[in-house]
């Protein structure tokens, strides 16, 4: 069960860090483990982050990502949509991986970060995502922010030991469409509505 309150506190510190860096117009990084279901919640946030100036960076474009899962080692390539980092399976032209694959690993994010950092920077003042990307930035002591899935502990843990700023507590399982009350909602308390 997820507590409404928590979850409208979380969406609260997560849009007043949005603010922060939009004002600033700070670098950020944002990418996402479920692209299925919150590419479009991540993308509009990039968009209006750009529009208000922030550099939305795209490290490591196309670089290999080799992960392991239950079913052995995964080539991956980094790949970015409307600004939001997915890692797309090397055979990616086969049908349902349009938007790329599901990764809760934080090696995409090592792989774009250090990639930015071999290039000279900017670096992102901000990681903005789920699962392995905000663990594994926050890790690397970078501020991150993200929507955690209920079940899934990391980002819950990860903000309770401080290397995650915010953890929104939501269900990622369910359909895209009904994370746009949440996006219009982060998007109008930043001041990013466009």
């Amino acid at each position: 069960m997820i507590d409404p309150e928590r979850t409208v506190a979380a969406l609260d510190a997560f849009a007043d860090r949005l603010a922060s860096v939009a004002q600033r117009g700070a670098p950020v990084l944002l990418g996402t483990g479920h692209p299925h279901r919150l590419l479009g919640f991540y993308a509009e946030l990039a968009d209006a982050l750009s529009a208000a100036g922030c550099e939305v960076l795209t490290p490591a474009q196309g670089h290999c990502v080799d992960i392991t899962t239950r079913f052995g080692l995964r080539t991956h390539h980094l790949d970015y949509v409307r600004g939001v980092a997915v890692v797309r399976e090397a055979d990616a032209e086969r049908a349902g991986c349009a938007t790329g694959a599901h990764t809760h690993s934080p090696l995409p994010i090592r792989v774009a970060l250090d990639a930015a950092a071999e290039a000279g920077g900017p670096l992102p003042e901000l990681v903005i995502g789920d699962h392995g990307w905000v663990c594994g930035a926050g890790q690397l002591g970078f501020e991150a922010i993200g929507l955690a899935d209920t079940d899934d502990p990391a980002l819950f843990v990860g903000e309770a030991e401080g290397i995650v700023s915010v953890a929104v507590p939501v269900d990622d399982a369910v359909r895209s469409a009904y994370y746009r009350p949440l996006t219009r909602y982060v998007l109008n308390r930043a001041c990013l509505s466009q």
